[in-house]
């Protein structure tokens, strides 16, 4: 850099060498020009020396935070960097295995269900002798009469579905969003319908005279509850089975004679398994729904999970030995998660109905489709599909004399976890406000199955001839063996050394409800 000293010194020397005639005088470089030039000598030697030192920080030793965290700058440690990798594919998968339960619970029902009775549009599978512990599904309902199929809109195309009239149902996507009620919260209001499915991307031409959905996944889940009446010695399915039977389900395009006939096997008193895997089954049949469906049903973020861990859509899924370990891992760890969540509650209470019973709501006050006020509410959807199935809004709203609630215990009123191998009594106040009828069942804490135990049949219901007080109020029974104080008609067998949780039904439920007027008292030790 030349600074202005130096320019002077240069231009002395250039006038200094010079003589009047052009030609360089001795006389005037001996006394002149040479302590010019030893000013020059010095001044370079310090401008040197500027230049050429090494360059210093202004902060010796001073770096951004994240250098300092990681390593001082430098590559991880190979060893340190493949475990990491390692640690990432896990989260992902766990992280996949919460967000995929809903589709995992209803593959699952589909084909434990399709094993047994067999795949079709027209094959509606009824549970006409109740539902009871043998058959394998998450929170089942012994108190009405069951109706399900899966139906694949990619093979038929559009499919009209005539709905009898009194159903309690739905159809929801195969992640189990509701793609509409069916019955008194359904456009039909109860008396009965035709419902039009289309399927994803469908841009033919849409008949008038129907009500129509669209899917957002090719496959759609039937679920219909037909009401049971009271017989002589309790609930009588048979008027409830033949409406069900009523059920008609075609292509639109099918004439008469080219649609199936309806089959409706029936499904009760065999084991079935319908329950979603527990083994590394879970991803390859993840894997065959995510190259099924459209792009479009499943959010591209989501996409981006699931192909961190090898699952995507028209891609060979070629996890390598350590990584089938991984996923193997991850599956048998994100239940227990679950079960975590469950188990040691939210710090917020919203899953509380009552600020002074321990009975829950599974829906912890989100949307049927679990949005609370500004979120999704995985963890809570992630534990409904633990051990249960089936979510639509007459399940969350604040429906009058339709519609219905769940109030779920866990606890008793000590506050301690229900245990199968103790005694319990649950009263009921009169007049439960449950215009169709309410019903209480006992299932497995883990996954929402029937406990099993000789009753085959861990449920009670308004239809039964249960044992009243004199004010009209109900006392029911659980224990492994029966309570002394207990009658034959109120008692629900638990399986020892079990937990369990006790289910409360109200179908059609009322004001009473909502105002919390009538409660149900929390379920009391009793030896």
């Amino acid at each position: 850099m030349e600074t202005s000293s130096s320019r002077h010194v240069v231009e002395t020397l250039r006038d200094l060498t010079k003589s009047p005639s052009g030609a360089a005088s001795v006389g005037v470089v001996h006394t002149r020009v040479l302590p010019a030039v030893r000013a020059f000598a010095l001044l370079t030697t310090a401008l040197a020396g500027v230049v050429l030192a090494p360059p210093t920080f202004a902060q010796e030793g001073a770096a951004p935070p994240l250098v300092e965290q990681i390593n001082n700058g430098k590559w991880l440690d190979k060893a340190e960097a493949e475990s990491l990798i390692d640690e990432l594919y896990y989260q992902r998968a766990v992280h996949a295995y919460m967000t995929m339960l809903p589709a995992l619970n209803v593959i699952g029902m589909r084909d434990g269900s399709e094993a047994a009775f067999g795949k079709g549009y027209n094959v509606l599978p009824i549970w006409k002798d109740r539902m009871d512990a043998r058959a394998w599904v998450p929170t089942p309902n012994a108190d009405v009469i069951y109706s399900m199929n899966y139906l694949d809109l990619k093979e038929t195309g559009p499919l009209v579905i005539a709905a009898p009239p009194n159903v309690i149902g739905m159809f929801t996507d195969f992640f189990q969003r509701t793609i509409t009620d069916v019955g008194a919260i359904g456009p039909d209001e109860a008396r009965g319908g035709l419902y039009l499915l289309l399927p994803p991307g469908y841009d033919g031409e849409v008949p008038k005279g129907y009500y129509t959905f669209t899917s957002s996944t090719y496959n759609v889940f039937l679920f219909f509850r037909t009401v049971m009446g009271k017989g002589d010695n309790g609930p009588d399915p048979k008027p409830a089975v033949a409406n069900a039977e009523r059920t008609r389900i075609y292509p639109l395009s099918a004439t008469e004679k080219d649609a199936k006939p309806m089959e409706f096997p029936n499904g009760s008193g065999k084991r079935i398994n319908m329950m979603y895997p527990v083994d590394n089954s879970y991803w390859t049949k993840l894997k065959a729904f995510v190259d099924y469906e459209p792009v479009s049903a499943i959010t591209p973020e989501l996409r981006g999970v699931l192909a961190s861990i090898g699952i995507i859509k028209g891609q060979p899924f070629e996890p390598s030995a350590k990584q089938k370990d991984l996923l193997k891992k991850a599956v048998e760890t994100a239940p227990r998660m679950i079960m975590a969540l469950r188990q040691t509650g939210r710090s917020d209470k919203r899953n509380f109905y009552y600020t002074d019973r321990q009975y829950e709501n599974v829906w912890a006050g989100a949307t049927a489709e679990w949005f609370q006020e500004s979120y999704l509410d995985v963890n809570q959807r992630a534990g409904f599909f633990q051990v249960a199935y089936s979510s639509a809004p007459a399940m969350a709203m604040h429906t009058l004399d339709s519609g219905s609630k769940y109030p779920t215990a866990v606890r008793d009123a000590d506050g301690d976890f229900l245990d199968g191998g103790k005694a319990y009594k649950m009263h009921l106040p009169a007049n439960p406000p449950a215009k169709l009828f309410w019903a209480v069942t006992a299932y497995n804490v883990t996954d929402g199955t029937m406990v099993e135990t000789p009753q085959l049949l861990p449920s009670i219901n308004a239809f039964n001839n249960v044992k009243a007080n004199g004010d009209g109020s109900v006392d029911l029974y659980f224990g492994a063996s029966k309570p002394a104080e207990a009658a034959d008609s109120n008692w629900i067998q638990t399986a020892p050394n079990r937990n369990f949780i006790a289910t409360l039904r109200l179908y059609g439920t009322g004001t009473e409800f909502y105002d919390q007027t009538w409660k149900p008292d929390d379920l009391v030790k009793v030896k």
